[in-house]
């Protein structure tokens, strides 16, 4: 049996990963288009079909506890994407990217996010590792993230946009950018000199946003375990579920209204195993079934009651 962190899994895993990817742009989406919500649907269905084949192999060849620890970190991870999704369509539509030319920016937003977040996860493991009271650092911080989604304002979404309204101006100020789309291209020569194009600036913000969520997300899978390669997988399945999942909720964001409800039980319930790791012992899998019962009451919650109102 191999150890769970062996240099060959890392490799097989990064490789299919590779390969998934290549297909991914330079077969299914080679051309621009607009998915449908269909089109959409299947591909979220197919990752995360992955994602449950993936934890069912960790269960044949570890044991019960990495597949509920990796499935445990999967659905957190998925369900604080959700807020990743609403701020992607502010900066999309913020900068007037068709719908066609979406995707890419959001692949290789992706292909970015998994570098950085790989390096913030080896990073994160290396100082738990020589630091363990770390833990009940993210475990505070993960408290307290919790109770203020909880008993936040309701300004919470104005003021993101506010930032991203300033983070966009800021870059304006700082980088040689056009105003004009030149279809999928990323720079574009003008006058002699090389310019960033509007999907230039869209995808830097998006990897901007993305790293900024990865600090609440990161810190709440350590909290489930702190083996670095099912904290990096967990999140590569989540990211990469992300763009197809942008297509379809982009609409349907307002459905979700009570879900910040249940992200905001988890991450305080996740900070709080985090705070007595060395004092209560959570078996895995009743975490799995708290974490799971809590975010799927609040999305049939929320879909209740906008189908009522």
């Amino acid at each position: 049996m191999l150890a769970l962190s062996s240099p060959l899994q890392w490799g097989l895993f990064l490789a299919f990963i590779g390969v998934m990817l290549a297909l991914d742009l330079g077969v299914f989406h080679k051309k621009a288009h607009v998915p449908s919500f269909r089109e959409a649907l299947g591909w979220t269905a197919v990752w995360a079909t992955l994602a449950v084949c993936f934890g069912g192999w960790l269960g044949f060849s570890q044991g019960q506890q990495p597949m509920v620890e990796f499935y445990t970190g999967y659905v957190i991870e998925l369900s604080l994407s959700m807020d990743n999704v609403f701020v992607f369509v502010l900066i999309l539509a913020g900068l007037k990217i068709p719908r066609e030319f979406q995707h890419r920016v959001l692949f290789w937003g992706v292909l970015t996010a998994l570098v950085l977040r790989g390096a913030m996860i080896l990073g994160g493991a290396a100082l738990v590792a020589k630091y363990h009271f770390v833990l009940y650092g993210f475990g505070a911080f993960l408290v307290w993230m919790g109770l203020k989604l909880l008993f936040g304002g309701g300004d919470d979404d104005a003021d993101g946009q506010k930032s991203e309204g300033r983070l966009m101006q800021f870059l304006r100020r700082r980088l040689r950018v056009t105003d004009e789309l030149h279809g999928m291209k990323f720079f574009v020569v003008k006058d002699g000199k090389r310019v960033g194009t509007p999907l230039l600036l869209a995808l830097i913000m998006v990897e901007i946003s993305d790293v900024v969520f990865a600090v609440d997300s990161i810190p709440a899978i350590f909290a489930v375990t702190q083996d670095p390669f099912l904290v990096f997988t967990a999140n590569v399945f989540a990211i990469l579920g992300l763009r197809s999942l942008f297509f379809v909720l982009a609409g349907m964001l307002d459905r979700f209204r009570y879900l910040k409800y249940g992200l905001a039980i988890v991450l305080t319930f996740v900070g709080c195993k985090l705070l007595l790791l060395d004092v209560v012992h959570v078996d895995a899998l009743l975490s799995l079934g708290i974490v799971v019962g809590v975010l799927g009451t609040s999305a049939v919650v929320s879909l209740a009651k906008t189908h009522h109102s």
